[in-house]
């Protein structure tokens, strides 16, 4: 999985400044992080739709465009995919709980 994601990241990350009319990457990019947020956000509701509705296919292809966005959205800002994995290290082994109740603090 990890080697489709770094080559993911690689793709996305050759395509910033490339010609918006010859990619869709940079197409994204090219509208700016509000636009790509959008996009996220209606990919994360049809992977959601999916699984209410229990079809195993759609939320599998919903789930890879949902990645794919998030990942685009991770360039535009210049988020590293190594710095969300740090923070889900720094999460491991605290209860959910306990994690969101230090985000208040």
């Amino acid at each position: 999985m990890s080697e489709t994601l770094d080559r993911l990241t690689a793709t996305i990350l050759a395509r910033k400044g490339a010609d918006p009319t010859s990619s869709y990457v940079a197409k994204l990019l090219a509208k700016g992080v509000p636009h790509i947020a959008k996009k996220l956000g209606e990919e994360a509701v049809e992977t959601a739709i999916a699984a209410a509705e229990r079809d195993r296919g759609a939320v599998i292809r919903e789930s890879a465009d949902l990645l794919f966005h998030l990942h685009v959205l991770w360039a535009a800002m210049d988020v590293a995919p190594a710095e969300v994995m740090a923070e889900l290290d720094r999460r491991e082994g605290t209860s959910g709980i306990a994690e969101k109740a230090a985000r208040k603090e």
